[in-house]
């Protein structure tokens, strides 16, 4: 079984026990969420498409952990007008886990 969820404004192909990195869940770590914006679910022979979500289907998460991705730094410059500037940035991110896919 598989189906794809939305999580923090991107969409995920997901299968049972599949582990992802999402944008930051406000969830402590060991504790279990659901994703109820699910888009679509595939069985072996069925497939439901919601518009644009399903109702009463779900996809419950493990949440594994939490961390900074890599810095991404910006740098910006005029070339002969002595103008520069820089700015960095390190994205939150949350590890989970998919452990059952309700329909």
């Amino acid at each position: 079984m598989l189906a794809i969820i939305e999580l923090g404004g991107k969409q995920y192909l997901v299968k049972e026990k599949t582990i992802l990195r999402v944008e930051k869940i406000e969830a402590e770590e060991g504790k279990s969420t659901d994703a109820e914006k699910v888009i679509l679910v595939s069985d072996a022979g069925s497939t439901k498409i919601g518009t644009p979500y399903l109702k009463g289907a779900k996809v419950e998460l493990k949440v594994l952990g939490a961390g900074k991705s890599d810095k991404v730094f910006v740098f910006k410059m005029k070339a002969k007008k002595r103008y520069k500037k820089g700015q960095g940035h390190r994205q939150l991110y949350t590890d989970v886990q998919v452990t059952k896919i309700q329909v």
